[in-house]
């Protein structure tokens, strides 16, 4: 080898990645030995060893963790110039690959779908749910080219253009006390025990925020893996939870024992806003994507929108 090529970065962020040079291999459409191969000669180039060699995995050494995230970075800015050069006679169309939290997606793109479909047919959207930290490494990665999530985020040197702000409702068990009024005071909630979700939702953050401004109590033994879980539970009467609006009644769906109020005054909000990499050759489609979103009807129709 007398050079370093873009292929050969792709296997090592491979190797990096599934710490295994078969699973390595499978992503890349290579055979194995091929890969192993190719990785072993970049080693010999660069006079250092990028990974170690085990019996059951592969071990990233220091110094090709350092190496592996300058190629990420230098594999980021040639596929962004690849999108530049072939969208230039078409921007709106493609693969667009979007993230979003598990938290809102459910309830936006069943929306989203048949809008985007109908003023851009040619755009091919491919989506990815996932928790909010997965979502940054992803991006920094290069691997989606926006995520939809709630701020704020820690500064990752990601872009972001607001979307709209999401109140938050109470969701109480149709035989709770609280049920027969109209709408729930903050006080109300003092000291009542609130069902969560598990670590790693942002929204989980957000509740907890509010808990902690109203006095309201998370219930200690039970963590909710998603918001439909967290609705079966408030409908068996197991506590109370807070739902975003979107969320409340999603399309075609009703939940028996399930009583959700608005709150009186001012709800507490989520802020949804939609982050690229700086730079990236898809602003001006993840530009319409945030247009499109702010015009859905869902969307209009929040209270201060």
């Amino acid at each position: 080898m007398n050079h370093i090529n873009f292929r050969d970065l792709r296997y090592l962020v491979a190797v990096a990645d599934h710490q295994h040079f078969g699973r390595a291999a499978a992503a890349c459409f290579v055979s194995q030995p091929t890969l192993s191969t190719q990785v072993k000669k970049l080693e010999e180039y660069l006079n250092v060893q990028l990974v170690e060699r085990t019996s059951k995995r592969v071990i990233v050494t220091p110094i090709g963790r350092m190496i592996t995230e300058r190629a990420r970075q230098v594999l980021n800015e040639v596929d962004d110039l690849v999108n530049v050069a072939r969208s230039a006679g078409d921007p709106m169309s493609g693969d667009l690959r979007l993230g979003i939290i598990p938290t809102l997606g459910p309830y936006l793109i069943p929306h989203l779908f048949p809008v985007l479909q109908a003023s851009y047919p040619k755009l091919r959207l491919l989506l990815h749910e996932e928790r909010t930290r997965g979502l940054i490494e992803r991006l920094q990665e290069g691997t989606l080219d926006a995520a939809i999530m709630g701020t704020p985020i820690p500064d990752e040197g990601l872009v972001s253009q607001p979307l709209f702000q999401e109140p938050f409702e109470v969701a109480l068990p149709a035989g709770h006390p609280l049920a027969s009024q109209a709408a729930i005071k903050r006080d109300d909630l003092d000291a009542a025990p609130m069902l969560l979700l598990e670590e790693g939702h942002c929204m989980r953050d957000q509740a907890l925020d509010f808990c902690s401004r109203v006095g309201a109590q998370q219930q200690q033994d039970f963590r909710a893996t998603s918001l439909e879980t967290l609705r079966q539970m408030v409908a068996s009467g197991a506590g109370i939870t807070l739902l975003p609006t979107l969320a409340v009644e999603p399309a075609g769906s009703h939940t028996e024992g399930l009583v959700v109020r608005p709150f009186d005054g001012q709800p507490p909000v989520r802020e949804l806003a939609i982050y690229r990499r700086r730079g990236c050759a898809r602003e001006p489609v993840v530009s319409a994507m945030a247009e499109l979103i702010r015009g859905l009807p869902p969307v209009r129709a929040l209270p201060g929108t």
